[in-house]
């Protein structure tokens, strides 16, 4: 079994005080880590859940991903993070099943992990990153 355990859930939101606000009034949670991911063009804060996070992410710019998912779909589920333990094994073994990669290699991710994200198309319309600690 390649897949560890599920990293986080994103959400992908417009107003990223505004959802921690909420997620603080709504469950009591808190965030554990905070950072802007220049690469991927989002700022992302994340609440700890068990070994988990849920994961909110904001645009930091018009042309990111997740600006174009908000403009499209509006805020909600973004994607799956997949914790495994070798990150290129997973996308490699993901690929040969027949899933579409957005990242041809793995790549940093935030928190000093290690990422991959496979497309929706060939994945049952779900957005999947692996994420190896």
């Amino acid at each position: 079994m390649l897949l560890t355990e599920i990293d986080h859930v994103a959400i992908a939101v417009k107003d990223l005080e505004a959802a921690i606000d909420y997620y603080k009034r709504a469950f009591g949670a808190t965030v554990t880590h905070r950072e802007v991911v220049d690469q991927d063009g989002v700022e992302e804060a994340l609440l700890k859940v068990a070994q988990s996070y849920v994961q909110l992410l904001t645009p930091t710019r018009p042309d990111s991903p997740v600006a174009k998912s908000l403009e499209k779909r509006g805020e909600g589920l973004h994607h799956v993070g997949y914790r495994v333990a070798d990150c290129a094994a997973a996308l490699e073994s993901m690929v040969a099943a027949g899933a579409t990669p957005i990242d041809k290699t793995p790549r940093k991710g935030s928190r000093g992990t290690t990422v991959a994200f496979i497309h929706p198309k060939g994945s049952f319309g779900t957005l999947i990153e692996l994420v190896q600690e």
